[in-house]
């Protein structure tokens, strides 16, 4: 028995990086993962490896930052007989750059995924799981929306909006059954974090 035997869980962002590990334990553990991410190709390849080790999952294509993308996931797991116990709002994006040089092309582009997308995940999937007696959600931040970090501006303003957010919605949820967290990841060892860590060599050079 897992821990999360027959439970439902949306991972978005689960083609690399902590959503990936994170749709690989939850399958070992038992839930039924619903994988999406904007890049097929990773999505498909870590349900393949899920359902090659014995669990279940399956992909949906999706961006985060869209609404009438979350209304088309969620309508495909209905179509399977499925309700999200659980949200994993994981995707999000990275920037490294002086505050001199960031564009509004950056603001939207980093809000949109880190925060707007978390805001559309709870707004669709919390009355979902309200309705079926409770439910679990928790969300990405990152230890830059807690501390500074020079040359993080964006991603530092877009990850403290998520742990804003989070602290609102456990309040307003709680009463529903529908519990809301936030982590606060710092340097794990990914794609993403690769890429931080060349930008920050840069910053020293």
């Amino acid at each position: 028995m897992g821990r999360l035997d027959n439970k439902t869980a949306l991972i978005t962002g689960g083609g690399s990086g902590i959503g990936r590990a994170t749709s690989m334990l939850f399958a070992l553990e038992g839930a039924d993962v619903i994988l999406s991410d904007i890049d097929e190709n990773q999505g498909q390849e870590v349900v393949n490896e899920i359902q090659k080790s014995g669990g279940k999952a399956q992909f949906v294509s999706q961006n985060v930052a869209k609404e009438e993308d979350w209304q088309r996931v969620l309508q495909e797991i209905y179509n399977h007989q499925k309700l999200p116990k659980i949200l994993i709002n994981n995707a999000g994006l990275l920037l490294y750059k002086e505050l001199e040089n960031t564009t509004i092309e950056d603001w939207y582009k980093l809000m949109d995924v880190n925060a707007l997308g978390v805001f559309l995940g709870m707004k669709h999937c919390a009355p979902a799981m309200a309705k079926e007696g409770g439910g679990s959600i928790v969300n990405l931040s990152s230890t830059a929306g807690l501390v500074g970090v020079a040359r993080q501006t964006l991603y530092g303003a877009s990850k403290g909006a998520v742990r804003t957010m989070t602290k609102d919605a456990a309040i307003e949820l709680a009463p529903k059954k529908v519990r809301v967290n936030s982590i606060h990841p710092s340097i794990v060892d990914t794609q993403m974090a690769d890429y931080g860590a060349e930008e920050r060599h840069k910053s020293k050079e």
